[in-house]
């Protein structure tokens, strides 16, 4: 989401924008020197190796596009484990996530300019003939206007962009004549209707086909956006006008912007999550840089490197003062709240912030940049992928992961601005990861649960997009790419605009004069044009001290605190804060002190705050600590050597497999199915795992009957067809309320789409071998020794015929390579999940107890509880010395004070604590609401 060149944009205390080439120079000038200093301080990546790298995040690209454009086009999206598109309206919903969807190909046109970047012209040209003669933008759909605009808006104008550039190349594009910026500025009176407020902040969403508020158009009935929603409009807005010459776009995306800067809180100088698009009302007023505000900064910025308004620095640099001021705790970025900003909203980070450290690098601020970029890697190289959310003590809080680019484009832009080959590694780790836990033979799939390895049938548009233009940029020499990149700006979407723009069809709207600017201290400018002798003061070293205290944060690293610890309170014998976890209603001390809260002073009103943001997290978190993750079923054999990974649900009996090693075998289908009563087959299913049917009997009596059979563990598969992880909560199978010592054998169970891609493979293979496990096995040692197609180890799908064995050696090419085109051919079942598109991916749903099958009963869990990772619970908060040290300081000093006070008064144990927490009601619905927003 930053801009190409990391250096553009430089100001002052009263800022003037430099002419683009001449910014451009001096970014290339930069990179120079900062190159020359970072030469000493790691060794360099070969030449060699940076094309070979290259070369394999081309193959990767043409994996997954050529994969679309065989199985999902003219569809929006490649839905990679079941080989076919995902088209609106044929697929169970998926939620606001799928308001994205437009039935224009969205995948197609996305990519355009991708192409271009990674040099594939011909398909470039081939992509635009099918664009221009299959997208249809008058579709009878409603969809979102943010990402509407930033997908396909932005790919039309980004492919237009490039096409001309093509053209006067004179080689290709030559019969073009300006055709994707006709479908533009189409799509661009499509959405107008949208600002239709008064205002001006346009509406969520929009029919395509009808606008707002007929009754056709089914939709204008919604009151609130998200920042982001309304924020990102200006650049391709902008664009649009510039190219065409017709001015109302960008006085559209002008107002929306003039508003939210005028709605902003005046003393914090922070906005909201999410506003109410008529009255201006903020509708949460939690602030961070992650989702639902994120690009509204990062347009503010880039709008002045592209425009040349000072207005919109002048307010870029007033909201990143008030970032670094609250926001920022080093290397962490932690939401607020916007009237009471020392005190934070959550105590929990989305990975969408991963796009700040690049935003960073365009500021010019470098320092903070590489510190949270650093913490990210770390949760990466834990997790292999960055959990759509994460704890301050760096534990999981949503598991998923769809593919999503913000780090790897910090990763490019952190280099651009550095030249430090330490970015390589990071890069050269990312392809890694995704080629061995990503890829399938369609494609690449999203991840449904870090922790287990499980995937989602979903690989949304913004991969291709996003993900393979920045790894390629970023191992790719300037003579690589056939244009200057440096002549053009990264919208939110990775879509390129020429800065040739800034001088063209200038808006003859006025600049806003309704605001006061504040006055601010130089020094938050000086940062604007990056000084290489200040960000690397003659120590090669530099960059690497800021990292090397962050390479243990994650693992080794004290949990932080809900709010910054008042230090300075604590050196001079002031009382520390009661922490909910220490609250005993019994202690009148206790008691005493929460009547105090929020009455006596400024300081005990956050106190009181944090106390309840604490007791409500604890209490979520004491309700899930009875609940067991979720498992995975990994398909080892046919057709999928271990590429596919099923999220299944544990049982309260049997084997554990958190504690026990995985179980291994063959699958076997049980006679009779539902497993209800002794098995007529048991020679099918002696030393194999039994597959059975849900319904008509308790988990254990199936359980019992398997094992009795000779099975050596089962997989229970739903009889509600259709059913599946991805829209219906994971539960756990409890026992008959008996006991159940007796059972042995792990147990685990697949919803019915999930199963039934091993029941399509066991009808078309036969043997079906699987691996029970807590989480996705690495395959080097899944398959070491078997039998194996050659093509996943050589690289050769033409040797698809041949099989050979598999040993450790060859685990780095087999987990780039394709599977046989006849592993595609399976008729997989489908997995959605249902997703809030305006901000974000949801929190996945950990198993809760389930009463027992007989009665089909299971206990959903709900948004609200699923703060923390399950799978890790049960860890001690203090994981070093220094934590357990200060711990027991806190509990010597309160049990001092304890004892050094006989005389408490025991008047106030008979008052009820409802009375107490009467005054803090506002702020506990504040809390709660939070808790349960997606993201």
């Amino acid at each position: 989401m930053s801009e190409a060149g990391g250096g553009r944009g430089c100001g002052s205390a009263v800022p003037q924008r430099a002419p683009w080439n001449l910014v451009a120079t001096t970014a290339a000038l930069y990179l120079v020197m900062a190159t020359s200093v970072w030469t000493a301080a790691a060794a360099p990546m070969s030449r060699e190796e940076k094309q070979k790298l290259g070369n394999q995040v081309l193959e990767m690209f043409d994996h997954a596009y050529g994969n679309y454009m065989e199985h999902a086009y003219p569809a929006d999206e490649l839905m990679p484990l079941t080989c076919r598109g995902r088209v609106r309206g044929q697929e169970p919903s998926r939620g606001d996530v799928d308001d994205a969807l437009g039935k224009f190909s969205l995948t197609l046109i996305d990519s355009l300019d991708t192409l271009v970047v990674l040099n594939k012209t011909k398909e470039f040209e081939d992509a635009v003939r099918k664009v221009l003669r299959d997208v249809n933008l008058d579709n009878d759909v409603v969809v979102s206007v943010f990402e509407t605009n930033i997908r396909v808006l932005g790919g039309l104008l980004g492919g237009h962009s490039l096409a001309i550039m093509l053209k006067e190349k004179g080689e290709y594009m030559q019969w073009y004549n300006g055709e994707l910026l006709q479908m533009a500025k189409q799509l661009g009176y499509k959405l107008l209707p949208a600002f239709n407020t008064t205002s001006g902040l346009p509406y969520p969403r929009i029919n395509l086909k009808f606008g707002i508020r007929k009754p056709e158009a089914r939709t204008g009935t919604e009151t609130d956006t998200c920042t982001a929603c309304a924020g990102t409009l200006i650049l391709e807005f902008a664009a649009l006008s510039r190219f065409t010459g017709a001015t109302i776009f960008e006085e559209y995306a002008r107002k929306a912007l003039d508003f939210l800067w005028e709605k902003r809180q005046r003393s914090s100088n922070l906005v909201g999550v999410t506003i109410n698009i008529h009255t201006g009302d903020w509708v949460r007023k939690d602030s961070g840089v992650g989702a639902g505000i994120d690009s509204y900064y990062e347009y503010l910025l880039k709008a002045y490197v592209l425009l040349g308004d000072d207005s919109f620095l002048e307010r870029f640099n007033t909201h990143y003062d008030a970032i670094m001021r609250y926001i920022s705790q080093p290397p962490l970025l932690l939401d607020v709240h916007i009237h009471k900003p020392m005190l934070n909203a959550r105590t929990w980070m989305d990975a969408l912030l991963a796009f700040f450290p690049g935003l960073q690098v365009l500021k010019g601020d470098i320092r903070p940049a590489i510190e949270t970029h650093e913490m990210l890697y770390q949760v990466i190289k834990k997790h292999n992928f960055l959990p759509e959310a994460f704890t301050t003590d760096f534990r999981v809080h949503w598991a998923q992961h769809p593919l999503r680019p913000e780090f790897a484009e910090s990763t490019y832009f952190l280099y651009k601005a550095t030249g430090d080959p330490y970015y390589l590694e990071v890069g050269k780790t990312l392809i890694e990861n995704l080629n061995k836990y990503a890829r399938v033979p369609c494609g690449f799939a999203a991840m449904k649960d870090v922790r287990t390895g499980s995937h989602e049938d979903r690989m949304d548009s913004f991969f291709l997009a996003e993900m393979f233009k920045y790894l390629y940029l970023l191992f790719a020499d300037k003579e690589d790419i056939i244009f200057d990149i440096e002549d053009y700006i990264f919208t939110t979407e990775a879509h390129l605009l020429p800065l040739w723009l800034s001088t063209t069809n200038q808006s003859t709207s006025k600049k806003n004069t309704t605001s006061e600017y504040i006055e601010l201290d130089d020094s938050n400018f000086d940062w604007t044009c990056p000084n290489t002798q200040i960000l690397f003061p003659n120590d090669p070293l530099y960059a690497q001290s800021i990292r090397e205290p962050l390479k243990n944060v994650v693992d080794k690293s004290c949990p932080r605190g809900i709010i910054r610890v008042r230090e300075e309170s604590f050196r001079s014998g002031a009382k520390p804060p009661l922490r909910a976890r220490d609250f005993m209603a019994t202690n009148p001390e206790h008691l005493e002190i929460l009547k105090k809260m929020g009455a006596a002073s400024s300081i005990d009103a956050e106190d009181g705050l944090r106390f309840m943001q604490e007791m409500i997290e604890l209490s979520s978190q004491q309700q899930k600590e009875q609940q067991l993750p979720p498992r995975a079923v990994q398909v080892v054999s046919r057709p999928f050597f271990g590429r596919v990974v099923l999220t299944a649900g544990p049982a309260q009996f049997g084997l554990d497999l958190s504690k026990h090693k995985e179980t291994r075998g063959f699958v076997a289908s049980s006679k009779p199915y539902n497993g209800c009563s002794e098995l007529t087959n048991p020679e099918a299913v002696v030393g194999k795992i039994a597959l059975i049917q849900r319904g008509q009997c308790m988990f254990a009596e199936k359980a019992r009957h398997i094992q009795n059979a000779g099975a050596i563990g089962g997989i229970v598969i739903d009889d509600n067809e259709g059913s599946s992880s991805d829209t219906a909560p994971l539960f756990q199978m409890a026992g008959d309320g008996k006991d159940t010592d007796d059972i042995k054998i792990p147990m685990l169970f697949l919803f019915s789409k999930e199963g039934s891609i091993i029941l399509d493979a066991l009808r078309e293979y036969e043997e079906v071998e699987v691996l029970l496990s807590d989480k996705a096995k690495d395959r080097a040692a899944i398959l070491k020794g078997k039998m194996t197609p050659s093509y996943i180890i050589n690289s050769n799908p033409d040797m698809e015929s041949e099989e050979q064995p598999f040993s450790d050696g060859d685990s780095e090419n087999q987990s780039t390579e394709p599977l046989a085109p006849g592993s595609q051919e399976v008729d997989l079942a489908d997995q959605e999940s249902p997703e809030d598109s305006s901000l974000g991916s949801p929190p996945e749903s950990p198993p809760a107890a389930a009463a027992g099958e007989a009665a089909d009963e299971a206990t959903d869990v709900s948004p609200s509880e699923q703060n923390s990772d399950p799978l890790e619970n049960h860890e001690p908060t203090s994981l070093d010395g220094e934590c357990t040290d200060l711990d027991n300081q806190l509990q010597e000093q309160s049990e001092t004070e304890e004892d050094s006070n006989p005389n408490v008064s025991w008047g106030n144990k008979d008052q009820p604590i409802d009375s107490i927490l009467a005054d803090w009601s506002e702020d506990i619905e504040a809390f709660e609401m939070m808790e349960k927003d997606e993201l």
